[in-house]
């Protein structure tokens, strides 16, 4: 049984959820802070009513939970690609996305959850704006701009490997999954490797209230919704990247893979945030066009969701503002009032930098870093989609140099790894999901022994 001060905390954040929902709920937050310490039975009450509550008539937005409903109300778009690269180039591609998504994680580690004025002052202080390379260490810290505890291992100078990290933990589970239950894995087999593979600390919000439902016998999609005013938050969109990595030019299977892993924790934005990269990073496994790339993503989520409209709104600030912070002024005006670590606000960001970084790798995570609030989450998603697009090849050697093509993690059986493995499992995978519908170039013959 949650604590008082926890239930009260849970029940204001479900105020906030049931609103962005399109519920009216006015009166609950009065009602909350007229509550006397220990009044459990009155949160109960109020929970339950918030539980009921259901869209308002003129709500705009048609935001479904389930794959068929999902499916019914995206729009026409291209579902399958061809994949024309030979096994190597597959692989450089594949490599490319681990890389880049380690790389962009780094870099927006020491600032996690800094707002962009915070970010800026940092590195106008160490001139070092616009962010160029990974984040200088200015000791002493000035006066409230104290870099994460981190930073002796994601800094400039101090990186060493990929440092373990909870956007790197759940690429490495999908992966998991994937290869020991195969490509029909289910939500209920993302549950129970939750359990048993990821200490429960190391979790948070969406996933962290989904794995106590999880351990309460509350099975997916049940555990997703039930006490868990976190369901549309980002944390099922940093899930997504490894299951674009195994279907190259098949955003629609992806997608489906993202949608089974979210489902566990996350509804409507939150599922489609997952499903939404997935889909990019398959498509830019085979094709370098940027607008190509994005609407595969867009093809897959609801055509009327808040997602998809601020998707469509950034897409279109690229053409009527000269640059990256122009543009998140705008933008931010509208999706500005998200929380922190929602998934609306970090996709509108990470996608500033795929359009203002010009398919430059270092330009593109630097932006997505420098625009703030979730900045591992958003330097890692915009890393894996150009590493994805580009190739290990073509990353600047100061960006993956570093890494020394390690990455550390808490997942059980894989604390430590080296990058290039970790992408040579995930190709075996790809080679068994090209082999469901072969209609493409790529041959599966002998390995090149020399990558």
């Amino acid at each position: 049984m949650p604590s008082f001060a926890t239930m009260r905390r849970l029940v204001h954040d479900e105020t906030i959820q049931r609103s962005e929902e399109g519920c009216n709920v006015a009166g609950f937050q009065q009602e909350l802070e007229a509550l006397l310490p220990g009044d459990v039975e009155t949160l109960e009450a109020l929970y339950e009513a918030l539980d009921e509550l259901d869209p308002e008539p003129d709500f705009p937005y048609v935001e479904p939970s389930t794959l068929d409903s999902i499916r019914a109300t995206r729009p026409e778009g291209v579902r399958r690609m061809e994949m024309a690269h030979s096994e190597e180039a597959l692989f450089d591609r594949i490599y490319g996305a681990w890389l880049g998504r380690c790389a962009g994680c780094s870099l927006g580690k020491p600032v996690e959850g800094w707002r962009r004025e915070r970010i800026e002052r940092y590195l106008e202080l160490a001139d070092a704006y616009p962010l160029a390379d990974y984040f200088p260490v200015l000791l002493p810290f000035p006066e409230g701009l104290a870099l994460h505890d981190n930073y002796w291992e994601t800094a400039k100078g101090h990186i060493r490997y990929m440092a373990r990290d909870d956007d790197i933990d759940y690429t490495i589970m999908g992966l998991h999954y994937l290869e020991h239950f195969g490509l029909g894995f289910t939500s209920d087999d993302v549950a129970n490797t939750w359990m048993s593979r990821l200490p429960f600390r190391m979790v948070y919000t969406a996933e962290r209230e989904a794995y106590r439902n999880l351990v309460n016998d509350i099975p997916p999609p049940h555990s997703a919704r039930y006490r868990n005013p976190y369901r549309e938050w980002i944390g099922a969109q940093i899930r997504a990247d490894v299951f674009g990595y195994v279907c190259p030019g098949w955003p629609e299977r992806a997608a489906e893979f993202a949608f089974r892993d979210g489902a566990v924790s996350h509804v409507k934005n939150g599922i489609y945030g997952e499903m939404w990269v997935a889909a990019i990073v398959a498509a830019g496994l085979v094709s370098d066009d940027l607008d190509t790339v994005l609407a595969a993503g867009l093809a897959e989520i609801p055509a009327q969701s808040r997602l998809a409209e601020a998707v469509r709104d950034t897409i279109a600030a690229r053409t009527r503002y000269t640059t990256w912070q122009e543009a998140w002024d705008a933008l931010m005006a509208k999706y500005g009032r998200y929380d922190g670590v929602h998934t609306i606000n970090n996709a509108v960001i990470m996608l500033l930098g795929l359009l203002y970084g010009e398919m430059d790798f270092g330009s593109t995570i630097s932006i997505a870093v420098m625009g703030g609030l979730d900045t591992d989450c958003n330097g890692a998603t915009a890393g894996s989609i150009m590493g994805a697009m580009v190739g290990a090849e073509n990353l600047p050697a100061r960006w993956v140099g570093p890494l020394g093509d390690r990455v550390t993690s808490y997942v059980v059986g894989e604390f430590d790894n080296r990058i290039s493995d970790l992408a040579r499992r995930t190709q075996l995978v790809a080679e068994k999901v090209l082999a469901l519908q072969p209609r493409s170039a790529y041959q599966l013959g002998k390995r090149d022994q020399s990558c």
